[in-house]
């Protein structure tokens, strides 16, 4: 569908809920045998099943790891693309494909849902949910969507509206639509569901917009709600939703609930048979800053947490806190695997987690106790961790909200890991990382500072850190933010061997029994490297950035390797300054899909022409300026980049025709002309005097950054 045809189709969030919704015929749906035929039986036994990729890790641990080995270190020279195909959309994918006996299903930006022939790439049905571009002010890292999941003939996506759809499997119509978030809640749904004794398991994003985190259950036959597990407590002068929140109560203070306290489960959700539990991460605690939302300090439970509870009835039976009273956005949310390692000569069932807090931890499964954590990326927020409860020590002048001076630390909010997925081998024994080493800045609000009135509700002055037009500054930085695959030992808590790339945000793992890793690159690469070595067997260049994390299957005895290509994640939205560390790559939202001797060609990209810097005289006055930065850096710079450089998904505001048309201007920024184009209207957020500061700002800066492109190299 183009995007001319989604004016007509736009819904107000509260038809949606009031209304029912008239959904879009699928096209070219298929007939024959059930399609999706995934029980409950089948996924307990997806590790047997080689040909197949039934959930988001492929099987119930998570591991991303496949028997398969019909391409392998000894002729994975021979691979080729085998067929491809376009997406109808260029915001970000961050999907891994699922794939069930011969057909391949993946949802894309925009929540949308497409099944394809797995061998011949044969479009065989799509779905489009019609989710309102108006939910992009209510999100913090664009429209993505990293999955689906399948189960008795039926597909199931998580819309960016908050809605849990499923779809039969053979023809892409709905079968039952159910609202998941709260009716008005800023909150967005862009992780793949779970799929665990008949219910379906989501949770929800927007821990930046004082929401309330859970994770959710329904049924998959009917979408009925079977049980709602809430990370954080709520107002206390209401009865708690389980005793778990009367105990986390105790770690709160103030009136923390009225900023709703965070902790969203916007990712990571595994079911382990073994030990019957469901294990997912947290988010932060909202607002970032505790000064905003604790009086006192405390733990802030169950935020930057990962908790585990009881499948059949969400009952709570243990967590463990990685980050307490989480002040640097260090969210658990990442992918957490199950397995068998030998500890200490005897063999324990344990958790494997490497947030974005720069620890890999290793918790016993069944209680929750700690293991073990160690640095596995540059950590400057804390000296280490407790060596028996894992407690991490505080550096005191990393407490930005007590020192009242603004600190640069290591991780950065983006993570020394954040969602791209990890694997594991279990015949190396290794955990393959897509790791980053970044930095960030942060400093509390000025007092005057109002929650609710712009932008993202963290309590943190981004423009503090933003970085300043400066060639010398931009290239130490760069030099400094760097990415890597890391081969991790979890046992011998060390590296075993890392391969370096020049920016972060690289893609998520694929480890095999062949003997190999699969991982895209931001910039432009899809590669198999060696499992034991490390050492770079093979590239294809995908003329995109890669993010999503791939998958493998076999139809006919053929093995094939699939990943969605099309970067537009998060660092490529907010770090424009930094980009080229990886090269400015276009963004082409693709599905690529290999096998030995494909032969199949990507058609050639169109030329790029080199745009210049040409920009209106200053203007302002300093004040409009000054504030015209604060409201950028905090609310527009997640979209078109730190200090106004853009990445390659959105336009750069400091090339924009309109910088010299104020009336322009306003009609974009403030009544949403560009809806259609994702530029939503910001009227219910920013007063047409901000909005105009905005300009002011950004045209200085583009003055700035042109004075440097006049300068001679260095």
């Amino acid at each position: 569908m183009s995007r001319s045809k989604f004016a007509s189709s736009l819904l107000l969030l509260s038809l949606w809920v009031t209304a029912p919704v008239a959904y879009p015929e699928a096209v070219d749906a298929t007939s024959g045998p059930k399609a999706a035929n995934v029980d409950t039986r089948r996924l307990l036994a997806a590790g047997d099943d080689e040909a197949n990729w039934l959930s988001y890790g492929r099987t119930y641990d998570e591991q991303r790891f496949s028997p398969l080995t019909a391409i392998n270190d000894k002729n994975i020279g021979k691979l080729g693309l085998q067929w491809s195909a376009d997406m109808d959309t260029a915001r970000g994918q961050e999907a891994t494909p699922i794939v069930v006996d011969g057909v391949l299903y993946i949802s894309t930006a925009w929540s949308m849902v497409k099944a394809f022939d797995a061998a011949t790439g044969k479009p065989l049905w799509s779905y489009d949910p019609q989710v309102p571009r108006e939910k992009l002010v209510e999100v913090c890292c664009d429209a993505v969507n990293r999955g689906v999941a399948v189960y008795n003939g039926k597909v199931f996506v998580g819309t960016l509206a908050g809605h849990v759809i499923a779809l039969d499997a053979a023809t892409g119509k709905v079968v039952w639509d159910t609202q998941s978030i709260p009716e008005g809640a800023h909150m967005a749904i862009t992780g793949a569901p779970r799929i665990v004794k008949g219910k379906v398991l989501i949770g929800a994003a927007g821990s930046e917009y004082f929401t309330r985190g859970y994770l959710a259950a329904f049924d998959a036959e009917t979408g009925k709600e079977a049980w709602r597990f809430y990370t954080v407590p709520g107002d206390p002068s209401k009865p708690f939703e389980g005793k778990h929140l009367e105990a986390a109560a105790k770690t709160w203070s103030g009136e923390y609930w009225k900023y709703g306290g965070g902790g969203t489960v916007w990712d990571s959700i595994t079911y382990d048979p073994v030990t019957d539990l469901v294990y997912f991460g947290t988010a932060n605690a909202e607002p970032w800053n505790p000064g905003v939302r604790n009086t006192t300090d405390g733990d802030n439970l169950y935020t930057a947490s990962i908790v585990a509870i009881r499948p059949d009835t969400g009952e709570y039976v243990w967590h463990y806190q990685e980050t307490p009273e989480d002040r640097w956005d260090y969210d658990s949310n990442q992918q957490i695997i199950a397995a068998d390692l030998k500890i200490g000569g005897q063999m324990r069932r344990v958790v494997m987690h490497a947030p974005k807090n720069g620890f890999f931890y290793v918790l016993d499964a069944k209680t929750g106790k700690f293991i073990s954590g160690t640095p596995f990326a540059k950590v400057s927020w804390a000296s280490g961790l407790d060596p028996v409860t894992g407690r991490p020590n505080v550096n005191p002048e990393a407490k930005y909200d007590v020192t009242g001076e603004a600190v640069t630390v290591y991780p950065g909010a983006y993570g020394a890991h954040t969602w791209h997925p990890m694997s594991y081998s279990p015949e190396t024994g290794l955990v393959y990382i897509p790791a980053n080493q970044t930095a960030g800045t942060f400093a509390s609000h000025a007092e005057e500072w109002v929650p609710g009135e712009v932008g993202m509700q963290t309590g943190v002055d981004f423009s503090v850190g933003a970085m300043p037009a400066d060639i010398e500054e931009r290239e130490s930085w760069q030099k400094k933010t760097t990415g890597e695959l890391l081969a991790w030992d979890p046992i011998a808590r060390s590296a075993r061997w890392s391969v370096q790339h020049p920016g972060p945000a690289n893609g998520g793992t694929l480890s095999t029994a062949g003997n190999l890793v699969f991982q895209g690159t931001a910039g432009g690469e899809f590669r198999a490297y060696a499992a034991d070595t490390g050492k770079q067997l093979w590239s294809f260049a995908t003329q995109t950035g890669v993010a999503a994390g791939p998958a493998t299957y076999s139809v006919n005895g053929r093995q094939y390797v699939a990943v969605l290509a099309g970067w537009g994640t998060l660092w490529d939205l907010f770090a424009g300054v930094l980009a080229p560390a990886s090269g400015r790559v276009p963004n082409v939202s693709r599905l690529l899909v290999f096998a030995l001797d494909g032969k199949a060609e990507l058609p050639p990209l169109s030329p790029n022409s080199l745009a210049v810097l040409d920009p209106p005289p200053v203007a302002g006055e300093p004040e409009q300026v000054a504030e015209g930065a604060w409201s950028f850096h905090n609310s527009c710079s997640i979209c078109h980049g730190d200090a106004a450089v853009a990445g390659v998904l959105v336009p750069d505001l400091r090339l924009s025709a309109t910088l010299n048309n104020p009336e322009l201007w306003q009609k974009i920024v403030h009544d949403g002309i560009l809806k259609d184009r994702g530029m939503v209207a910001w009227s219910a957020n920013m007063t047409p005097e901000q909005i105009e500061n905005i300009r002011l700002y950004v045209i200085k800066r583009a003055n700035e950054d042109r004075a440097l492109e006049l300068q001679p190299p260095i």
